[in-house]
């Protein structure tokens, strides 16, 4: 069946009585399996409840369905965006209306009034990349800005590290169509005394609500002053003091009211807001200290420089970055190994007079004692690598969990004044210390908003009951500073229960009128803000997760990175990285289909579930779980991207290896498990054997026998393959050592000429080449679920490497897919095997060694070659990222004498190995290449080089563009030959 790209993958059957009347009334779909319940029973919190339901809206009407209908038999509405609240605020018993899949349009810009009106599921990034082209930007920056929707950031009132300039999302809101409790629709905007008058009048819940709303904060006016903190930077209880005072002078706003109600009373359907003047240029000045305390404690002096932000990031967040290919880079930029960085940014359009204000805060920290270094980042390039850890430090923070002892989000979103943080972080920490517990600490030190997680195994009473105490005492202490419980991330499951004692009984009493006065039946995601259960309630690591039944693997889950199958699927935190569409590797299928169950989240989500069956081994075996796996291009980027790692290829090589012992294997998976012994014998028999490929009607019934797709091309064999040329050529001898050239099971026989450039080129850098051809790494028949053929043809491999080559000697190639799999998939197929890790230690990139050559002087590159004066466009292969990254092949390439080097972000390819080839996949296959990669190269020009590393992308680039694309080695090649005319 051939995946449809704009519905989910399962309607299923209705069996519910609501799910009946919810098809029957709406255009977007619905879903009531057990498998999408599970996936939306979870956010980023550390909650879980399983919903009756999903809803995906595509418009106001259906969500005005939606509600009425779920009125009408009673069940509560949960509204969901990207699913990353920290508190629990996207979780509950009912109804989930997931606005992010299809709601999702910027309908209107306007750069002269500064005004844009989106659909709550559009992605803060999104909505900032179009007004960018007006020198605009939408005021709060959360570090979620790839994922995070405008909608999410309306129910949580949220911010970022801007806020001190920028204020809360509440502070750019100017109107919202909303829909009611009753299924009615509405418009709050800044109203005049007279139009309030106008709409209380009439004989409805929006009428009832103008009408009875204003005299209850009226009759509350003393406790509203009295009861909300005093602290600015509030996402807590319901915004009274927003109403307070209301007349000719003060419009009555029921928009800015709404703003982090967390869904409670409306729900947001169109939202109207302000944007701001995008800044120009911002540059950082980045403190090193020797304590966290001590970099908090120059706070106050970067404060009085006039900064945009003030953001810290301590030694554990550091120390979690250098371990990550993905966000390794930062190190490179640190002196010393501070403790803690405390980093001040300033921006503007003068460059001058921020280049004034970097030295100023340099000066004030050094003449005050404060930190050992301060580095200063100006350009872009130099600030990436900060940047992209402070948005992960969440992630990074998360990953740092081991099994159920995770960093748990439950007193991390306080905030007090600046001047009191310093003293206030001392005792916060003294709590923990009391308590046994670890933390990280990072955020935003400018408005005095640290986010502290300590680390808690929610399957431990003991850990449960003081992560209770430790709440506790930490919403007394803030209190006692003046300051606020929840600053950005909401009061959700997580806080709401504290909130009579944080407001006060009268003002609390207001907050519950409030909520019956817009929701008389409760059915707007209940237990939220007010009336809330025990922050202990619904845990999802003790309540909703079950012991993992046994379940025999194939790979070893311990090398991979859990205690087992399920442990290593539920490393997923659901913070949602998955889900960004812009940028990196990660997950391409989501990016194309926009479905929760295509990302590495939900699809981990999935394997949680079905590993904690009585019977996991039938469960993996399911139809319904092949279903939601089935699009997972195996591309691996999860297992760099993805904070926790999570390794979704092997997860999904062991879910097809128990499903074929359920099912049986079927004949294309056996066809391409056989490559290596498949492309040998094209090889053998071209060009013979080239013939079927271009024939319509084989090709025609090779898809109707075996499922390849007819307008896919055949890979072009060569008799002249790279073992055949070795065995003719006279070796050269070496004075840099031995090198063993794994002889891949396509390019060998398929594209040659790339090992010929390798091998000539390690020649002359001195290195003697011997040709490692004992077999196939078995990553054909891991990416088919293969694993005891995998597991064969790995030890084969490995056997031979170990007893063949010369002890310690380099092993390269130039498949990724092939080089890479013996650091990884070999070690989880072959644990006991001690000749497994010795081999993955040898595995090296050639580029490593070739660009050594060069700058040693022992490989020499004319000054000129026909090269000169181009430009060539990278594209690294998706393992590579995965593994290694592609600095080393950027390094190789940019030591081309005069060749312009660019690599362009353009995420997988889509072809993925056989994937592409597959008739079922391919329009998935050539959507994801259309998504990103075609468009960058149809920005080149037709003399733009194009390189590849792997074989997979250079046969989609063709496929998809006509344009012919050079493995990094050929260039190379090309020039070292130093010939002016191409080839």
């Amino acid at each position: 069946m051939t995946a449809d790209l704009t519905r989910p993958a399962h309607q299923g059957i209705a069996t519910d009585p609501l799910e009946d009347a919810l098809r029957a009334r709406i255009t977007g779909e619905v879903a009531f399996d057990d498998y999408t319940r599970h996936l939306f029973s979870r956010d980023a919190s550390m909650y879980s409840i399983m919903p009756r339901g999903v809803v995906f809206p595509r418009d106001h009407d259906d969500v005005a369905a939606a509600i009425a209908t779920a009125a009408e038999f009673g069940v509560p509405v949960v509204p969901r965006g990207a699913g990353t609240s920290l508190a629990g605020q996207t979780v509950g018993p009912g109804l989930v209306l997931d606005l992010s899949r299809q709601m999702n349009r910027i309908l209107d810009l306007d750069p002269v009034a500064r005004t844009a009106v989106v659909e709550p599921g559009v992605v803060q990034d999104q909505l900032n990349k179009a007004a960018a082209a007006h020198g605009l930007m939408f005021g709060p920056d959360t570090s979620t800005s790839n994922r995070a929707t405008i909608g999410g950031m309306v129910g949580n009132n949220s911010a970022g590290s801007g806020s001190l300039t920028f204020g809360m999302t509440i502070d750019h809101i100017r109107a919202l169509d909303v829909v009611l409790a009753d299924g009615s629709s509405a418009r709050l905007e800044p109203v005049s005394e007279a139009e309030r008058v106008r709409r209380a009048k009439a004989d409805t819940l929006e009428g009832r609500i103008y009408r009875e709303l204003p005299a209850l904060v009226t009759a509350h006016e003393d406790a509203i002053a009295k009861g909300m903190p005093v602290f600015w930077r509030r996402a807590c209880g319901y915004r009274l003091d927003r109403l307070s005072g209301y007349g000719d002078e003060n419009p009555f706003d029921l928009a800015k009211f709404v703003v982090g109600a967390e869904g409670t009373l409306v729900l947001a359907t169109r939202i109207e807001v302000d944007l701001v003047p995008k800044p120009k240029k911002t540059v950082y000045a980045v403190g090193h200290f020797e304590t966290t305390h001590g970099a908090i404690s120059a706070t106050l002096d970067a404060l009085s420089c006039g900064p945009h932000q003030v953001e810290l990031m301590d030694k554990t967040i550091l120390d979690l970055s250098r371990g990550k290919i993905e966000y390794a880079d930062l190190g490179n930029y640190l002196v010393g190994d501070p403790a803690a960085l405390l980093f001040v940014s300033f921006s503007g359009d003068d460059e001058a007079e921020l280049a004034v204000k970097l030295d100023e805060v340099a000066a004030l920290w050094e003449r005050d004692g404060h930190g050992y270094h301060t580095l200063k980042l100006v350009t872009a390039a130099e600030q990436v690598a900060l940047l992209k850890v402070r948005k992960s430090s969440l992630g990074l923070l998360m990953a740092a969990g081991e099994g159920t002892k995770r960093p748990l989000a439950f007193i991390e979103d306080t905030a007090v004044d600046p001047v009191h943080l310093a003293e206030y972080t001392q005792r916060f920490k003294a709590i923990l210390d009391e308590h046994r517990l670890e933390a990280g600490f990072y955020g935003h030190c400018s408005v005095g908003c640290l986010h502290i997680r300590p680390f808690v195994d929610l399957t431990d009473p003991e850990q449960v009951d003081t992560m209770r105490v430790v709440a506790e005492k930490i919403k007394d202490l803030v209190a006692e500073y003046g300051g606020v419980n929840s600053s950005e991330h909401g009061d959700g499951l997580a806080r709401s229960e504290f909130n009579r004692e944080i407001f006060g009984d009268e003002l609390y009493e207001a907050m519950r009128q409030v909520k019956k006065l817009f929701d008389p039946a409760g059915t707007m995601n209940p237990g939220k803000i007010v009336d809330a259960p025990p922050m202990t309630d619904n845990l999802r690591d003790r309540d909703a997760l079950p012991p993992a039944p046994p379940l025999r693997t194939m790979l070893s889950f311990e090398v991979i990175g859990g205690g087992g199958m399920r442990d290593a699927a539920d490393r997923c935190m659901n913070i949602g990285l998955c889900r960004k569409t812009t940028a990196g590797v990660m997950c391409p299928s989501y990016q194309v289909t926009l479905q929760e169950e295509h990302s590495t989240r939900g699809r981990a989500n999935a394997l949680v579930k079905a590993l904690s069956e009585p019977d996991p081994k039938a469960a993996l075996g399911g139809e319904r779980l092949h279903e939601i796996l089935d699009l997972c291009l195996m591309c691996k980027a999860c297992k760099s991207e993805c904070p926790m790692s999570v390794d979704m290829a092997s997860l999904k090589a062991e879910t097809l290896h128990q499903y074929h012992e359920e099912h049986g294997i079927p004949l294309r998976s056996r066809i391409f498990g056989a490559i290596r012994f498949l492309n040998r014998m094209g090889s053998a028999t071209a060009p013979l054997s080239n013939m079927p490929g271009r024939i319509g009607l084989v090709r025609k019934l090779m898809e109707r026998t075996v499922g390849i797709k007819a307008e896919r091309p055949m890979p072009k064999y060569v008799r002249d393959n790279l073992l055949r040329w070795n065995r003719r050529r006279v070796a050269a001898p070496g004075s840099a050592g031995t090198v063993n050239w794994l002889a891949d099971s396509f390019t060998t026989f398929t594209e040659p000429q790339i090992g010929k450039a390798a091998i000539e080129l390690l020649e002359s850098a001195g290195w003697a080449v011997e040709m490692a051809s004992g077999g196939c790494c078995g990553r054909s028949s891991l990416s088919k679920g293969l694993l005891d053929d995998a597991k064969k043809k790995a030890t084969g491999l490995v056997t031979s490497l170990a007893r063949d080559t010369e002890p310690g000697s380099p092993i390269v190639g130039c498949e990724p897919s092939c080089v890479f799999t013996l650091r990884d998939e070999t070690l989880a197929l072959l644990p006991d095997l001690p000749e497994a890790k010795q081999v993955k230690e040898r595995v090296r990139q050639v580029e490593e060694l070739l660009v050594e050559a060069i700058d040693d002087g022992r490989l020499k590159l004319p000054g000129r070659s026909w090269l000169s004066g181009r430009r060539v466009v990278f594209h690294g292969h998706c393992h590579q990222k995965a593994e290694v990254g592609t600095a080393a092949t950027m390094a190789l390439l940019r030591r081309i004498p005069g060749l312009e080097v660019a690599e362009i972000d353009s995420g997988c390819c889509g072809m993925a190995g056989s994937f592409g080839f597959e008739a079922e996949h391919y329009e998935t296959s050539m959507t994801v290449g259309r998504d990103r990669l075609f468009p960058a190269l149809e920005k080149e020009s037709a003399d733009t080089l194009v390189a590849a590393t792997g074989v997979s992308c250079r046969q989609q680039i063709f496929h998809g563009m006509g344009r012919t694309a050079w493995h990094p080695l050929e260039l190379v090649r090309e020039a070292l030959t130093g010939a002016m005319d191409r080839g």
